[in-house]
Parts: structure tokens; sequence; C-alpha cells
């Protein structure tokens, strides 16, 4: 599935992932951390109560492509089976960090 088109005119983009399979409970949010940091992408993520990660990644389009890239594999011990993607507006964030888990609605 190619990536949303969400790149603004300075080249920054913004997604909100959902990414499902064996991804929680195998070190994922903080791999994507590291990652996200390493790129120099914005965001967060979290485990959401149906076992999915959601991620939500702002920065250079081509660097959160490169993140996104990254989600679809997964660290080792992961398993991942789908990555949903959807474009939203960059709001000028700043730094990447790991929420806390997000329960039932």
């Amino acid at each position: 599935m190619p990536p949303p088109d969400d790149t603004t005119n300075d080249g920054r983009a913004r997604r909100r992932l959902l990414v499902s399979g064996v991804v929680q409970g195998v070190g994922f949010r903080v791999a994507t951390l590291r990652r996200a940091r390493t790129l120099g992408v914005a965001g967060w993520v979290r485990n959401t109560a149906d076992g999915r990660v959601e991620c939500v990644a702002e920065g250079a389009a081509a660097a959160v492509d490169e993140l996104v890239d990254f989600l679809r594999v997964g660290p080792p011990g992961s398993a991942v089976r789908d990555v949903a993607a959807s474009a939203e507006e960059p709001t000028g964030a700043d730094g990447f960090e790991i929420l806390a888990d997000r329960g039932p609605a």
C-alpha cells in the first residue's frame, strides 16, 4: 500500500499508524522510539487495548517513510500482519515518546 499523500510544502509529513500482529510484549515500542529518534522523527507510540500498537510520526517526509518501513517489519520477535496509515496535518511536534497504554474505551 503506498503511503498517504501527506507532505506539506515544507516537506514535512504526519501519519497515524496502527500496527497489528504480534506487536506487544516484544519490545516494539522501545524499538520504534529508538528508530524514530535516530531518524529525527517526532511523535509517540503506545499499545492499544485490542493488541495493536498505535504510532503518530511527524517529520521530514523521507524520514517518516523510513519509520513506516521499519514498522512494516518490526523488531526481532515481532510478526507484523498489517500497518494501517492515515495522513494528518503536521502540528510542529517535537521529540518522540512512549505514551501510557491505551485502555478500553
